[in-house]
């Protein structure tokens, strides 16, 4: 392995899951701003993560919708603006016209 290419200072940290407010204690080398009061009474820096394993669906075995960025939002008005979005739209309302007609 290359020497000096790892990070060195290793601390104890706080992740907490924003999406179900689960907590637990680990090392991390990564920057926090933030810190937190753990059940031992001892101040950590806390790291925010959007999923974890509490929270993620392989290994909840649960589907839970997590758009915590509001993502698919933002595309769909986009989207919906575009020409393409519009011709496809034109095109879906043909073809419910087509099986209304279809059904009677």
């Amino acid at each position: 392995m290359k020497k000096d290419i790892h990070p060195t200072e290793y601390r104890t940290v706080v992740f907490k899951d924003v999406s179900n407010e689960e907590t637990f204690l680990t090392k991390s080398c990564a920057p926090s701003k933030e810190t937190i009061t753990w059940e031992d009474g001892k101040e950590y820096p806390l790291l925010k993560v959007e999923i974890s394993n509490t929270s993620h669906p392989f290994f909840t075995g649960k589907m839970k919708y997590v758009d915590t960025a509001g993502r698919i939002d933002k595309f769909k008005k986009r989207f919906a603006s575009s020409r393409f979005a519009k011709t496809k739209m034109d095109e879906e309302e043909g073809k419910d016209a087509d099986t209304a007609k279809d059904a009677e």
